[in-house]
Order: structure tokens, then C-alpha cells, then sequence
């Protein structure tokens, strides 16, 4: 039976206009739901029921005149903590930022508030964004709907718990080493870290060029609802693009046949990939090549671009932390002041050596690459989501940095392509796998073209609460 609850953004504006369904009531259905399921996994840092249902009430006078703004008009939307959004405050997860209000939106705030959506709340995240897991000073943990002894993965953890429950259909993430794609894995939905300027940023991230904006949904045509809106240009962010959007939700169409993909495994590098990713994530390769795409194992040919990334990463949270003092440090997460402190001893030299000459190395080798693949197909992470409150498993089998157990997902942030991650599959004990779907720079609307066309030939599990271990 169809409810409010299993209802998608695509679904949501048809039912508004039939008036077979309402934005205050779809709003109100969706708090109670937070209320229900947010002491088991602390999605939320941030709630104003009061600013939701008036957002809710002002699209259904919309709706009811004919005056709907376009098709998120009254669809409920989660934003992460790093995101502003007027009015509410913007902690980026940590305990030492300032609880006042923000005083204007983000671009990506701006256009969905623009086009008619109801903002359910902000999201948790780690501290500053700084690791793949979602535990904060500020927020605690947060939870895997699919375990609730697991975690959502991160950065984005709060948005991907949020999306795999369907509280609220768009979940707006940022994605610096793969915190969208991350937790999207991790939690059995589709999270898309777009090509990098096509959602333009501010105030612009610590992390500079590594860090895109994207969104995470339950469906790949919500997905590209969301890119229509979010991707339009704004003159804040100096390093966007300055044209709009394609027509991502008409661009769906057209299937696979005809493509020329690869599948790489392990990304040619030497990781160990949990034996029920990988046969999750080769059958859904396999996929491919009977939707019509001719599939060939191929691996990129780049060595592991860690210490680029980390040189990029560390410098960034050096320059995050550098107005805290000993006071505010001691109050924040370790391993963040760790990796601030490494960054502090990089010279500019080195920063500016990754940033110029190895980034562009390692685009060149994608571009050449592409010539040859309009797709590279990966697992999205080489394991299923651990115990909760960790930065990496249990079994050691990645050491002790949780970078380690991301090798599917920074490279992507260097080279800036589009890279998506959609469910492909549950394991044995009923944890998601996710897929990678990556194209050449500014392909978006080929990477989700080809992820509808899969999710269509292998529809997604779906959690509708959250589930205790056994």
C-alpha cells in the first residue's frame, strides 16, 4: 500500500496538484517520523517545526491557486550542518562553532528555498567534515538505519540516514574524499557527487577544490529533481559553472546500450574488497553488459593519489582550526586536531605541488581514459558499513585511517568528475553494497543516465524503520 512515507519527490508534485495529497501533510508526516525514529539514529542536529510547517503552509496556498513554483515545490528536504541556511545556525558538526543564526542561505539553499521546498531540518556530520564516519563532539553518533549497530558512514551521515528512512525525499551532502558516496553505500541509497562547480559553494569550503556539493535520495530521478534546482549558477562561488543545467530528468532516458564501460574492480590498486562487495558489485557490472553496453575489466592505470589527497585534506583542516586556540582544540575531536596539526608542517610548496602538477596528472590519465570508456564502473566502498563509533573496522585489515577503506572515492574528488554510488544489493547479514558510477568531467546527466537505467533493471531494497542487531 502506497503511504505518505514511501512517497518520492517525483511522486510528491502530481498528488499536490490532484490535491490528493498536501505539503503540510506530507510535512507533518515526516516530523512525526523524525520524532519517532531520531533517538535511534541521530540524523538531526538542527529542528524548527514551527519555520517547516510555515514553509509547508505557504506551498500549499501555492499548490491550491496554481501557483506552484515547479515540481520540488513543497517537497521536504534535509540540509547538511556545513550548508547555511538563513536563519539557523551553521556548526559544521563542531561543539567550539557559534550557535547564532546564519544570516543568508547557500546557494543551494537559496534555489531550493526559491523553488517552493520545505526544509525538515540541518543534518549531523563529523567534525568539520573530517573523517568517513559520522561521529561528532557536538551531535554524538549517528546510526545505520539498515544495523543501528552500524554506522551511516560520512561525511554526509546524518543526510544518508535520513534519505535511506525517507524523512524528507532530497538530502543535500557535501562530498570532499567521497561524503556522499560514502554514506550513500553504506546506507542503501543513491548519493551523487557531481561534476565539480556544476552546484556552485558558499561560503567555500576549507577543503577548496575537493569539496562539491550533491545530493542523496532514495531514487536516481530525485536525484536529478534536485540537480535541476541546485545547479544553477550563483555569482558567490567565483570557481562554478556559469551556465545552467541540462535537463537532467528528461536526460534519464536512453538506457546503456551502446556504451563503453569498465569495470575495475579494485581501481588497479592493491586493497582487500570484502568477497560479498565484490560479487555484488561484479554482478551489477555484469548488468551492464545485458542492458547493452559492452563491459571490459580495465583498470585506470593511476598508483594511489593518497598522499595528494591527504597533503590537499590535512592543509585544508589546518586552515579550518586556524583562529581555534588550545582551549577550543582540546574540546574538539582528536583525530581532527591530528590532521590539522599535520597540515600546519606542509610547506606551500608541497600544497601547491598537489593542488597544480599531481591533481592535473591524474586528470589527464582520467580524460585519456575516457577516450577510450564513456563509464568507469567500481565498488563504491571495498566493505559493508561496521560497528558504530569506530573509524575503521574491527578486523584491522585497513589500519587505523579511515582513508584506507576509501580508495574507491578520492580520486574522483582530484580529478573533480562526476561519481555516483547506488545500491546494488544487501549481504548476508542485510547490510547495502553500493556501485560507483564515474564519467568524464561534465558527463552528469551520462552518469545518471546510466544509473536510472540500472536502477530500473534492479530496483532498490528499501528499510522503512530502523533495525536493531540481532
Amino acid at each position: 500500500m502506497t503511504t505518505i512515507a514511501s512517497l518520492s519527490a517525483a511522486e510528491l508534485g502530481p498528488l499536490y496538484a490532484s490535491k490528493d495529497v498536501s505539503p503540510v501533510e506530507v510535512a507533518k508526516d515526516a516530523l512525526a517520523r523524525i520524532e519517532r525514529f531520531e533517538p535511534q539514529i541521530n540524523a538531526f542536529v538542527h529542528r524548527d517545526e514551527a519555520a517547516t510547517l510555515a514553509m509547508a503552509e505557504a506551498s500549499q496556498a501555492r499548490w491550491l491557486k496554481g501557483e506552484a513554483t515547479g515540481p520540488l515545490d513543497g517537497v521536504p528536504v534535509t540540509i547538511k550542518d556545513n550548508i547555511a541556511v538563513a536563519g539557523w545556525p551553521m556548526r559544521r558538526g563542531s561543539a567550539v562553532a557559534s550557535d547564532a543564526p546564519f544570516p543568508e542561505d547557500a546557494p543551494a539553499t537559496a534555489r531550493l528555498r526559491e523553488a517552493g521546498a520545505v526544509f525538515l531540518g540541518k543534518t549531523t556530520m563529523p567534525e568539520y567534515g573530517w573523517k568517513g564516519v559520522g561521529d561528532s563532539p557536538l551531535t554524538g553518533i549517528t546510526r545505520n538505519p539498515w544495523n543501528i549497530g552500524t554506522g551511516p558512514g560520512g561525511s554526509s551521515a546524518g543526510a544518508a540516514s535520513a534519505a535511506a528512512l525517507n524523512l524528507g525525499c532530497i538530502h543535500i551532502g557535501t562530498d570532499g574524499a567521497g561524503s556522499v558516496r560514502i554514506p550513500a553505500a553504506f546506507t542503501g541509497v543513491v548519493g551523487l557527487k557531481p561534476s565539480y562547480g556544476r552546484v556552485p559553494a558558499w561560503p567555500i569550503s576549507t577543503m577548496g577544490f575537493l569539496a562539491h556539493l550533491g545530493p542523496l535520495t532514495r531514487t536516481v530521478t530525485d536525484t536529478a529533481l534536485a540537480m535541476q534546482v541546485i545547479g544553477q549558477p550563483d555569482e558567490r562561488d567565483m570557481t562554478a559553472m556559469t551556465g545552467r543545467p541540462p535537463d537532467y530528468v528528461d536526460g534519464l532516458k536512453g538506457g546503456l546500450r551502446g556504451l563503453r564501460v569498465a569495470w575495475s574492480p579494485r581501481l588497479g590498486l592493491d586493497v582487500p574488497v570484502d568477497p560479498e562487495i565484490a560479487a555484488l558489485t561484479s554482478a551489477a557490472a555484469q548488468l551492464f553488459a545485458e542492458l547493452g553496453a559492452t563491459v571490459e575489466e580495465a583498470d585506470p592505470g593511476f598508483a594511489d593519489p593518497i598522499e595528494t589527497l591527504i597533503t590537499l585534506w590535512a592543509s585544508g583542516a589546518a586552515l579550518a582550526l586556524r583562529d581555534t586556540d588550545a582551549g577550543g582544540r582540546a574540546r574538539m575531536d582528536p583525530g581532527l586536531v591530528a590532521v590539522a596539526g599535520q597540515g600546519e608542517r606542509i610547506p606551500a610548496s608541497a600544497y601547491v605541488d598537489a593542488l597544480l602538477n599531481q591533481r592535473n596528472a591524474l586528470a589527464l590519465c582520467m580524460a585519456r581514459f575516457h577516450a577510450r570508456f564513456d563509464l568507469l564502473l567500481t565498488p563504491a566502498l571495498p566493505l559493508p558499513a561496521f560497528s558504530v563509533g569506530r573509524n575503521t573496522p574491527e578486523h584491522g585489515a585497513y589500519g587505523d585511517d579511515w582513508t584506507r577503506w576509501t580508495p574507491f572515492t578520492y580520486p574522483f574528488n582530484l580529478t573533480q568528475q562526476p561519481a555516483i554510488s547506488v545500491p546494488c544489493g544487501l549481504t548476508e547479514a542485510g547490510l547495502p553494497a553500493g556501485l560507483q558510477i564515474v564519467g568524464a568531467f561534465g558527463r552528469d546527466a551520462l552518469v545518471l543516465r546510466a544509473a536510472a537505467a540500472f536502477e530500473q533493471a534492479k530496483p532498490f531494497a528499501r528499510v522503512d524503520q530502523p533495525i536493531k542487531p540481532i
